[in-house]
């Protein structure tokens, strides 16, 4: 079958989407698929990031007035459209004469638009575009839900209970995580040289987005300090500067250790070495850091906010989003040997449920059923 991925802007700067598209490309080419990727050029926008100023507009003009064109182009060789990520279910209606399908991974920002708390708030513009993204999914003869929290919200915000053309498939992991062995952990280590690898060290995986909770787990750290000795390990982007006036205030800027945006190997060499991973979300559509950690051999402390309780069950440690007192608690608690490899033999029971895969032979079958409505 002739499948045709719409992939995300690349000055847009959406690492995971990425990702996704092209763990689905991979995994489609080896059932046998024939693929084309294909997504907005950065024509306009190309010289820096499209998200703020000049250039957010500038990518507004790539995105939305020349890319259909594009796209309108490349329909004829196509059996069937999946766009990869909901933010371009704007497109949808350019797809009206071929089977097609949405993947919607979170819909925090459309629930932002319509006034709701996600720590997502809309500008004026803003509160158009997921507005046309709403009624783009609304529109699409297919939505697949990366978890029930999004689908449930989906159904929702579309007023349709339990809608046939809404379905779940779990997200797959998008990087062959696996427990490393102890040379291959000291070499990668080494690239992250701010990282004293003799100490112990909690990590936390993400964005400097307000519902990533960075200041939380700064605060849960604080309480930490005086009973475990290690440090604090953000991956992602850089810390913002209330994030690091914080970390001052907090008297930790001799605990903290930031490693910018890590590769794949890094980021698993990472979660190989760490203590454990804390990750008190306020807000997700999924949390791919969690499977990451587990298939590791980390042992994960997150919140029990959103899709997080779906994608961890009983393999976690979890905590309502404010106790604080009590990730503290649990951090502690996986210093006993015996209790932590507890946990890590059910993070390892639990990744089991997001095999890649299982969610590429699911994608497939759902071309099939699409196929049919041609």
């Amino acid at each position: 079958m002739k499948v045709l991925l719409v992939s995300n802007y690349l000055p847009d700067g959406q690492q995971s989407m990425q990702r996704f598209a092209a763990m689905l490309e991979a995994g489609l080419v080896h059932l046998g698929h024939e693929v084309r990727t294909i997504r907005p050029r950065a024509i306009l926008g190309r010289a820096r990031s499209s998200t703020v100023g000049v250039h957010k507009w500038l990518g507004y003009i790539d995105k939305y007035l020349l890319f259909p064109a594009q796209l309108r182009r490349v329909l004829p060789w196509a059996d069937v459209v999946h766009i990869c990520d909901h933010s371009n279910a704007v497109y949808v209606r350019h797809l009206q004469a071929v089977p097609h399908l949405v993947t919607c991974h979170d819909l925090l920002a459309v629930r932002g638009a319509f006034a709701e708390q996600t720590d997502v708030p809309a500008s004026a513009m803003g509160k158009i575009l997921q507005n046309w993204i709403l009624k783009g999914l609304g529109q699409a003869q297919l939505v697949a839900c990366d978890s029930t929290y999004t689908k449930l919200d989906l159904e929702r915000l579309l007023e349709r209970a339990a809608s046939k053309n809404i379905r779940l498939i779990l997200l797959g992991l998008n990087y062959t995580y696996r427990v490393l062995t102890p040379l291959e952990l000291a070499d990668r280590l080494v690239r992250a040289r701010q990282l004293d690898a003799t100490k112990p060290f909690i990590l936390h995986v993400g964005s400097s987005l307000r519902r990533k909770n960075r200041e939380g787990v700064l605060r849960i750290f604080h309480r930490l300090k005086d009973r475990w000795h290690g440090q604090l390990v953000f991956a992602g982007e850089p810390l913002t500067d209330d994030q690091t006036n914080l970390v001052s205030t907090l008297d930790l800027t001799d605990r903290v250790v930031q490693v910018v945006n890590p590769d794949g190997e890094l980021l698993e060499a990472l979660y190989n070495a760490a203590f454990a991973l804390l990750f008190p979300s306020r807000f997700e559509g999924f949390g791919w850091p969690v499977i990451e950690a587990q298939a590791c051999g980390c042992p994960v402390v997150c919140s029990d906010r959103c899709s997080l309780p779906e994608v961890v069950g009983t393999s976690a440690l979890t905590r309502a989003v404010d106790d604080e007192v009590g990730f503290a608690t649990d951090i502690l608690r996986l210093a006993d040997p015996i209790e932590r490899r507890t946990w890590v033999a059910r993070g390892f029971a639990n990744i089991d449920r997001f095999k890649p895969e299982a969610m590429i032979s699911l994608y497939s079958e759902l071309y099939t059923e699409l196929s049919g409505l041609r």
